[in-house]
């Protein structure tokens, strides 16, 4: 069985979906890897490392020779007019609805399998790749934070004098904010975080930071680990309560999302008015609207003396490693799509199993 490790085009983004290390392990398992030259210089991965794993490469005409096409992010508009017909493609997906690419791509008879909708039960988790990225997005977002901060996160005692430690307050403790807690403690920081879903705190006081608990009259636990929307009135309760607590932050991370929703607003603009100046606000959720009214996405910009930063892409700042964990869930992913013969690999049906009966794209009826 053919895979074939794709480039990725889109500015700023340095991942590749196979690290050289996992290409090895799944030549081992017999599968054939196939590369388009290139693929993976952003991540550090050059092809002379991935012909030593015993990978191929290959022009984008040979392509097609692949059963398997792998990437990390949805192909674009000028990609799907080279992608060849009738293929499995694995990448992300990046839409809740089907726009006119993502149209082209299941006209061409892809077989789509998305990332992101791997389910949350307990045999997808090694091939979670939500959880994988969010993990790292939630490391890089603190070091982010460092930076832009013009003080010391920990507490800082020399000769000429000492700093008391930052105040860091993490909104959402999902994945990216529980690592985003443990980095910040494991700097130093003087830590707190909040979360709609009240069988968080158990989980944030374990990582050493303060728990902060409103009543807004009704819990945010959702499906699935997920939080879900709060009411208008639920809303407005959470923010009012917050405010007092963030103005007090030096560096504020906010990590909340719900799925196909636009991000809830957290960090008012009177919030950020009452901040001390030089503060940061590292807001995850810019792609999605923001947790905050004043975040641009992809842009950092300073607003009433608080800079916030809007990056939208935290993984592909630790090219290396997020392509390697990403891999990693490749090929548990692949471990469960393919049967072993004696005349080889054989794809199974992906419509039997629950992980790749949910993965998969339908065109829109």
């Amino acid at each position: 069985m053919k895979l074939c490790l794709l480039k990725e085009t889109i500015p700023g983004e340095n991942r590749v979906a196979l690290s050289p290390e996992i290409a090895k392990k799944l030549i081992a398992k017999g599968f054939e890897i196939t590369l388009l030259s290139g693929a993976g210089d952003k991540a550090h991965y050059s092809d002379d490392l991935y012909l030593s794993a015993g990978a191929t490469l290959v022009s984008e005409e040979q392509t097609g020779q692949a059963d398997i096409l792998l990437k990390v992010r949805k192909p674009t508009a000028d990609e799907v007019s080279r992608l060849p017909a009738n293929k499995i493609l694995i990448a992300h997906v990046e839409s809740c609805e089907t726009d006119e690419t993502l149209k082209a791509i299941l006209d061409n008879g892809i077989t789509y399998l998305a990332m992101e909708r791997i389910p949350r039960i307990s045999r997808a988790q090694s091939m979670d790749a939500l959880s994988s990225q969010s993990n790292i997005a939630g490391y890089r977002a603190v070091i982010e934070a460092g930076v832009h901060y013009g003080r010391f996160l920990p507490l800082m005692m020399t000769s000429a004098g000492s700093a008391k430690p930052a105040k860091v307050i993490v909104l959402g403790a999902g994945v990216a904010g529980l690592q985003a807690i443990a980095t910040a403690r494991r700097i130093g920081a003087d830590v707190a975080a909040y979360d709609v879903r009240p069988e968080t705190k158990e989980q944030i006081e374990s990582l050493g930071a303060k728990a902060i608990e409103l009543d807004v009259g009704e819990s945010g636990a959702g499906e699935g680990g997920y939080a879900k929307e709060l009411s208008e009135e639920a809303k407005a309760k959470q923010q009012a309560l917050l405010a007092e607590e963030l103005s007090k932050a030096h560096v504020i991370i906010t990590t909340a999302l719900i799925p196909c929703r636009p991000a809830p607003v957290l960090v008012t603009e009177e919030v950020v008015k009452n901040m001390r100046e030089g503060s940061v606000i590292i807001d995850l959720a810019a792609a999605n609207g923001g947790n905050c009214p004043l975040t641009e996405p992809d842009k950092v910009v300073t607003k009433h003396g608080v800079i916030i930063v809007g990056h939208t892409n935290y993984p592909s700042m630790v090219p290396s490693d997020a392509s390697a964990f990403y891999a990693g869930n490749i090929m548990n992913l692949l471990n469960i799509m393919v049967d072993k013969t004696d005349e080889g690999l054989v794809l199974k049906d992906l419509d039997e199993d629950e992980i790749t009966a949910a993965m998969q794209v339908k065109p829109e009826a």
